[in-house]
C-alpha cells in the first residue's frame, strides 16, 4: 500500500492518529482546571509510566486541551544536567508576558515579571545555566532572597495572582520530571502548595517515569495529598485494537482480527510498539485488508527499527558494567527482579552493586518497584538485552 498514506507515526512524542485509552485521564485534568478556575480545590497531576506508554503524547494533548479552554500553557522539559529554573524561568517569562497583555491583569502580571528579574538574579548565582531575557527591573524583596524554595513559591504566587486577575488559569507542563534534583523538586512541591492554601488558578501536570513518585514523596512528605499520580501504562485489548484498526479505516483500509491480535501479543500492548508494528505491517501490506501474514512479514523489519532507534539509544549511553547488570537481569526474565537474584547472577554480593544500581536508576534505566526488587523502565527490554548481547557471548563472571 501506499507509504505516502501511511497513518502509523513511531516516533518520541509523535502524536498517533489516534490517541486510544486516555480518555479518563484527560477529563480528570479537564475538571481540575474548571474546578481551579472558579476558586475551587483541585489536585496537581503526575502522569507515572514506562517508556513507550504516550506520556509525552498524552502529556501534549492535555496542553491542547487546555488551551482550547482559553487556559495560558507553558511547556518545558526536564533534561538530565540542567536545573529546574534553567528551564522553568524563560517559559514563567512567556506566561506572564501574555498575561500582562490582558488589561486586567496588566499591572499584576507586571509586578511577576519584577519577581521573575529578582528570582533569576539571585538563582545565578547559585545555578549558572540560568539565562533568561528580562523585561522589568526586579522589585527588592520580592522572590530575591537567595533560597530556592522560598523564592520559587513567591514567584509562582506572583504568577497565580495574575491569572486571577486575568479571569483564567496558568497550567505548567513538564516532561521528565523524573531527573529534577530532589531539593529543586521539594521547592516545585513546596511552591505549589502554598498556591493551594492561596486558592491561585495555576496547576502543575508532570510527566516522568514510575520512580518518580517515590522521590516527590522522599522531597516533601505531602506530595501524595498535592498531587494525582495516574498510572499511564499499555493498552487493554480494546483500546489497542483500536490504536491499529482505526486509523487504516480512516484511509479506506481494514485489517483482520487476527492480524490485530498478533499485533497486541507482539507489542503487549504499549502504544510506541502499537505504532512501530502498525507502520511496517502498513508498507508490507499490498492491498486491503492487512493479514497475519503481512504482519508476521513485518515484524522482523519492527524489531529492527525498535532495536536501531528506541532501544540502541539507550543501550549507547551504558558503560560495560551497567550493560552487564542489564543482561543480567534480562537472563531472569521481564521482571521485576529481586535485587539478590541478580547479583547472584553476577556472581557479586549485592552490597557491592549498589552504586552501578543507583547509577542505572540516576539514567532512568530501571526502578525500584518495591524495596528490593527492581525492573525495568523500558518496556521489552530484556528481550533486546538478549539479542545485543546473546547467550554465547555473556559471560557474567568477565571482569
Amino acid at each position: 500500500m501506499d507509504p505516502i498514506l501511511n497513518p502509523y507515526a513511531p516516533g518520541a512524542g509523535s502524536p498517533p492518529p489516534e490517541l486510544a485509552g486516555r480518555d479518563e485521564v484527560r477529563a480528570k485534568m479537564r475538571l481540575c482546571i474548571e474546578r481551579l478556575r472558579r476558586g475551587k480545590p483541585a489536585k496537581s497531576m503526575m502522569l507515572v509510566g514506562l517508556r513507550g506508554v504516550g506520556k509525552t503524547v498524552l502529556l501534549d494533548q492535555m496542553m491542547k486541551d487546555a488551551e482550547g479552554s482559553g487556559v495560558v500553557t507553558i511547556r518545558i522539559e526536564a533534561p538530565e544536567g540542567r536545573s529546574l529554573p534553567a528551564v522553568l524561568a524563560p517559559q514563567l517569562r512567556i506566561g506572564l508576558l501574555k498575561l500582562s497583555r490582558m488589561e486586567q491583569a496588566k499591572d499584576v502580571a507586571i509586578r511577576g515579571l519584577r519577581a521573575l528579574a529578582g528570582f533569576v538574579g539571585k538563582m545565578k548565582l547559585t545555578f549558572n545555566d540560568v539565562e533568561v531575557g528580562l523585561d522589568y527591573e526586579p522589585e527588592p524583596g520580592l522572590a530575591d532572597n537567595g533560597d530556592l524554595e522560598g523564592d520559587l513559591t513567591m514567584l509562582l504566587e506572583q504568577v497565580g495572582a495574575a491569572a486571577h486577575a486575568a479571569g483564567t488559569l496558568v497550567a505548567i507542563f513538564i516532561d521528565e520530571l523524573q531527573y529534577v534534583p530532589e531539593k529543586q523538586l521539594a521547592a516545585l512541591t513546596s511552591a505549589l502548595h502554598r498556591c493551594a492554601q492561596l486558592q491561585l488558578p495555576l496547576v502543575v501536570v508532570g510527566a516522568g517515569l514510575p520512580q518518580l513518585r517515590g522521590r516527590m514523596g522522599e522531597a516533601k512528605s505531602y506530595s501524595e495529598r498535592l498531587f494525582d499520580f495516574p498510572i499511564i501504562g499499555p493498552l487493554d485489548a480494546a483500546d489497542a485494537a483500536d490504536a491499529i484498526v482505526k486509523p487504516a479505516h480512516d484511509e479506506g483500509v481494514d485489517v483482520d482480527n487476527d492480524a490485530v491480535n498478533l499485533i497486541i501479543g507482539f507489542t503487549k500492548g504499549y502504544p510506541y510498539f502499537l505504532q512501530e508494528w502498525g507502520k511496517h505491517a502498513w508498507d508490507v501490506a499490498t492491498s486491503s485488508p492487512i493479514t497475519r501474514q503481512d504482519v508476521e512479514t513485518a515484524s522482523v523489519e519492527a524489531v529492527a527499527a525498535l532495536d536501531e532507534s528506541f532501544f540502541r539509544v539507550r543501550f549507547d549511553r551504558l558503560t560495560p558494567a551497567e550493560k552487564k547488570y542489564l543482561r543480567a537481569m534480562a537472563e531472569l526474565g521481564a521482571g521485576p527482579h529481586r535485587s539478590g537474584d541478580i547479583a547472584a547472577k553476577l556472581g557479586r554480593e549485592s552490597s557491592s552493586l549498589g552504586p552501578l544500581r543507583s547509577s542505572l536508576i540516576a539514567k532512568g534505566m530501571i526502578w525500584s518497584p518495591t524495596h528490593g526488587d527492581t525492573a525495568f523502565t523500558v518496556p521489552l527490554f530484556d528481550e533486546f538485552m538478549k539479542r545485543i548481547i546473546p547467550t554465547a557471548d555473556w559471560d557474567p563472571t568477565e571482569a
